[in-house]
């Protein structure tokens, strides 16, 4: 009976074997799995970094749509802008045209020293409320003549003139800033057709003595 037990311990042992063989192959396993991971990562990051092409693309048209949107705005409010100062200097030129013959009126008022009393003071008030508005008047006596802001009513010859001048302003003109509302109505002289220049007193002088010694030296009647 002793000595079967120490054989018994000899098989109860020999199991063991196999066991420490099969430990080296589940350790080769995870090896395995960790090479195949580095494959997956890549293709991962591709992806990501194929996402963020995608946005930035979109982010680049967005963004040009917004520029475009942005000036075509400024665009239109420049063009609102220009629009409405139009219309304001339309009306404002309507409204003073109706107004140029009351002006008119007070000129002559003024030429002729009615212009006197109350009526003075109206007249220099409504002056005033059109200077404000912009409203200058324009024509002067002696001024070249210029078909852009003048209109010849009359016409004659001067000799003390060398260029179309105007010599009466039958009518003022009125302007607001560039925009002429009405050209001034004017009279205008021009420099006779063939006139010259008189030569100086003392050519002619020299030419009346040089006259005489001229019919001496050509042959004239000789004495006795």
């Amino acid at each position: 009976m002793t000595e079967e037990t120490p054989g018994f311990d000899e098989q109860s042992q020999q199991p063991d074997v196999p066991s420490d063989e099969a430990e080296p192959k589940a350790a080769s396993t995870p090896s395995a799995e960790e090479g195949a991971a580095p494959a997956g990562d890549t293709g991962q990051e591709a992806a990501l970094v194929a996402q963020l092409d995608q946005t930035r693309t979109a982010l680049d048209e967005r963004t040009a749509d917004l520029q475009r949107l942005q000036a075509e705005f400024q665009n239109y409010r420049r063009r609102v802008e220009r629009d409405r100062v139009a219309v304001k200097e339309v009306a404002v030129a309507n409204l003073l045209s109706e107004l140029l013959p009351v002006l008119d009126d007070v000129g002559r008022a003024r030429e002729h020293g009615e212009l006197v009393g109350g009526f003075k003071s109206v007249a220099e008030s409504l002056e005033t409320v059109i200077a404000k508005m912009g409203l200058q008047q324009f024509g002067k006596e002696g001024e070249p003549f210029d078909p852009t802001i003048h209109e010849a009513l009359m016409h004659s010859y001067a000799p003390d003139v060398t260029e179309t001048t105007c010599v009466a302003i039958l009518q003022p003109g009125y302007r607001i800033g560039e925009r002429t509302i009405r050209p001034a109505r004017v009279a205008v002289a021009e420099p006779q057709p063939g006139a010259q220049t008189a030569p100086p007193a003392e050519e002619s002088t020299s030419e009346a003595q040089d006259g005489p010694s001229e019919n001496k030296e050509s042959g004239g009647p000789e004495e006795g």
